[in-house]
């Protein structure tokens, strides 16, 4: 059978949830046996997402292969448990490198190289070589097959000028694939002037003109609103739009949760409607709407969501302001969340306002102030104490970032975990921050920073921390560049993708012993049952100085994981403690409802443990 297509493009304003309807589109398809894959298109002209601030665009996900992409395709992944690839994130900046290429190795034979047709053909091409993958990996392992189904989202808004060229190409390729393999969901709003006033469809009505002029014609219409769509308000949306018939107008009303949008979708019959439009044949006594296994997740979720107590998770970070910059962070936290049956609050903290004023570390050895993300400023310094809020937190995890600023509270608050055994759980920069502030107030090293914050006018070279007596040097740099990063460009430099861990019992040894002592006190070896390796998707610059290793095992920080060399640290814990765990790779990027991630099942478990006992105790 022939893959088909169904386009997801919105109306009206940016920031609708395509991503989820789209993710939701295809949960619908999945449960209902079909073998589902995903395209996003950005129509920016960046190659990529990587060099992108949080600010701008939230998170930068990262998958398998190394890319660095848009955060819709984390939904994909995680609605849809599927592997995607680099080339399922497509850009203008990758269609036009790819035509300049191609011009430049002659391969339009002296054409005039034109958006219609070359950039329009590119793009085509690419969605149809995709398109044919099949991304699931349970269906790989069984058969080799191409997609029954292939969802492409269109990101930004119609009648955006940087969206024309993509637009003209899913016009000619819907022809190219018949229309009985094509269809097209467009996204749109019921905004109301006041909160009781009726729901407008006028917004609607133009956008959905503006697409039907390009040439595409939608076969549903999904009409997100504050509140659920009156029937009315479907009915005029009906008559005014041209879609088949009324059930073709969808409503998508704001949820407590994103995880029950398919189910809304289902309850009214989007996938049969899908099922009736592109002829898609039923799997066995697999039925479509019926989400057997995910609406096992939402019952889920009720239960523990309507538990009276919760615990409180604090995420200290920089991007604060911008919630979606830890949106897979988030993910991963609900996720265990509802393996483990508890219900958590996180509170977001602004890693600055935990800092020092007056004298920072970071002042008093000179760091550099250069930042990376885009940050304009805050009014952190006049906001309440939340030195207080953080002590009223449960467990606290220090996320990854890049550059200077606020650096120092997050070293505040990791040395707060670390003296009050609070459960505590850091990811990349958190794990470089952990073995500093470890330096720094343990093993007495108080100028132990990383190269990534020293200017490099004043940058140098120790001959190793462990003989710190008989350094004169200003700062002891732990964590260091590595060495075949490049530090001129900074797109897709990183070392980026899957990387294997070894889980050892003391750094640099030969041969993996999984009974040894020291991993039979780790409680994350526990926690990832006990497997020798694991495989966890990575994005840094920076790693920790082998040289420093033996200084911090004596004291009790150990190194229970590293890379397959045996060179690069990739997991540390303190064994002492409940739970004090770091990790240099983002666990986050793999978490799953099935398969939520065991760092954040580990935090989550000992911070709710801390928050009974001490409820115990009052």
């Amino acid at each position: 059978m022939k893959t088909k297509y169904i386009l997801v493009v919105g109306g009206v304003l940016s920031g609708l949830g395509k991503g989820i309807i789209a993710s939701s589109v295809g949960r619908l398809l999945k449960e209902a046996g079909q073998n589902v894959t995903s395209i996003k298109i950005d129509p920016y002209i960046n190659i990529d997402a990587g060099t992108m601030s949080p600010y701008e665009h939230g998170e930068v996900y990262v998958l398998d292969d190394g890319g660095e992409v848009d955060l819709d395709l984390g939904n994909y992944e995680r609605f849809l448990n599927l592997t995607l690839a680099s080339d399922n994130n497509i850009t203008t900046g990758k269609i036009y490198k790819a035509v300049i290429e191609k011009e430049r190795r002659g391969d339009y034979l002296g054409k005039t190289v034109q958006v219609v047709p070359h950039v329009t053909n590119e793009i085509q091409d690419w969605i149809k070589r995709v398109g044919l993958i099949t991304t699931d990996d349970k269906i790989n392992k069984k058969q080799s097959s191409n997609p029954d189904v292939c969802i492409i989202e269109l990101g930004g808004t119609i009648g955006d000028i940087e969206g024309m060229p993509f637009i003209e190409a899913l016009r000619q390729f819907q022809h190219k694939v018949g229309k009985e393999n094509f269809c097209c969901v467009l996204v749109s709003l019921a905004p109301t002037v006041t909160s009781d006033s009726e729901q407008k469809t006028k917004p609607t009505q133009q956008c959905n003109r503006e697409l039907r002029a390009i040439g595409i014609i939608p076969d549903v219409i999904v009409v997100r609103s504050e509140k659920p769509l009156q029937t009315s308000i479907k009915q005029k949306i009906f008559s005014f739009c041209g879609v088949d018939s009324v059930d073709h107008v969808i409503g998508c009303h704001n949820m407590r949760n994103i995880i029950s949008v398919p189910a809304l979708l289902a309850q009214q019959g989007l996938g049969k409607l899908l099922q009736k439009r592109l002829n898609l044949q039923q799997k066995g006594d697999l039925e479509f709407d019926k989400l057997p296994i995910w609406s096992k997740f939402i019952e889920r979720y009720d239960i523990v969501d309507n538990q009276k107590d919760c615990t409180r998770i604090a995420i200290v970070g920089k991007y604060t302001e911008q919630p979606d910059a830890y949106l897979s962070i988030q993910k991963a936290f609900k996720h265990a969340s509802l393996e483990l049956g508890e219900k958590i609050k996180l509170i977001f903290i602004d890693s600055v306002s935990l800092e020092d004023k007056t004298s920072t570390a970071s002042n008093d050895l000179g760091l550099s102030n250069n930042d990376e993300d885009g940050y304009s400023g805050s009014d952190s310094e006049s906001k309440e104490d939340q030195w207080e809020v953080l002590k009223s937190c449960q467990g606290i995890l220090v996320p990854g970032g890049y550059g200077n600023r606020g650096i120092e509270g997050k070293i505040a608050a990791i040395k707060y975990a670390r003296e009050n055994n609070i459960p505590f759980l850091g990811i990349c920069l958190g794990m470089q921050l952990s073995v500093i502030e470890f330096a720094r107030n343990v093993l007495g090293w108080k100028n132990a920073t990383s190269e990534e914050f020293i200017p490099a006018q004043s940058a140098t070279t120790i001959e190793s921390p462990t003989k710190h007596k008989k350094k004169t040097q200003e700062h002891t740099p732990v964590i260091v560049y590595m060495p075949e990063i490049s530090k001129t460009h900074l797109g897709g430099t990183m070392r980026l993708g899957i990387r294997t861990t070894v889980f050892v019992n003391s750094p640099g040894e030969e041969e993996t012993n999984v009974e040894g002592e020291v991993l039979s006190k780790s409680k994350i070896f526990d926690l990832y049952g006990k497997a020798p390796t694991i495989n966890e998707r990575h994005r840094h610059r920076y790693e920790v100085n082998p040289d420093i290793l033996q200084s911090f095992t004596e004291k009790g920080f150990h190194f229970v994981g590293q890379d397959t060399t045996k060179q690069r640290q990739e997991v540390c814990e303190i064994f002492g403690l409940d739970y004090f765990v770091a990790v240099q790779y983002h666990p986050e990027f793999k978490s799953r409802l099935e398969s939520p991630s065991a760092p954040f099942v580990g935090l989550v478990k000992y911070a709710a443990t801390k928050r009974k006992s001490m409820t115990k105790q009052e």
